[in-house]
């Protein structure tokens, strides 16, 4: 029988994802307390996740909600798996560089990206004010 937590997290879970027959909680408590081990298709990992990560937080805030309710400390944990339903571990992506092929660190780019964002909203912000100035100095 599911607990009311486990409930809970599935009830979440198979709202977001497109296989939910494949939405599986697994309960473990522990000395950090209450440890839910969350396991989808593989396909929908992705929606579970969401974009860096921002759903999967959702879905943890509300269970510390529920935690708080039950006087309890859950942990969520989302259990990346293969076709065959196999743990696949994660690890950091491996850059692999060709001969005479210079391979660029992927932080370098987005500090370019960021200091061009920076550039772009600075300059915007000197045309709006320029703008208020002008503004200012009409006599309506």
């Amino acid at each position: 029988m599911a607990t009311i937590d486990q409930q809970f997290v599935e009830y979440i879970v198979k709202t977001l994802v497109n296989n939910p027959e494949k939405v599986a909680v697994e309960r473990k408590i522990d000395e950090k307390g209450v440890l839910l081990s969350l396991t989808v298709d593989p396909a929908d990992v992705g929606r579970v996740i969401g974009k860096r990560g921002v759903t999967a937080q959702a879905i943890r805030v509300l269970l510390r909600a529920l935690g708080t309710k039950q006087d309890a400390r859950y942990n969520l944990k989302i259990v990346n798996t293969d076709e065959e339903g196999n743990e696949v571990k994660s690890e950091k992506p491996v850059e692999v560089k060709k001969e005479d092929e210079e391979v660029e660190d992927v932080e370098e780019v987005e500090d370019e990206n960021d200091e061009e964002e920076e550039e772009q909203t600075s300059e915007l912000a000197e045309k709006t004010r320029a703008e208020l100035a002008d503004l200012d100095d009409l006599d309506i």
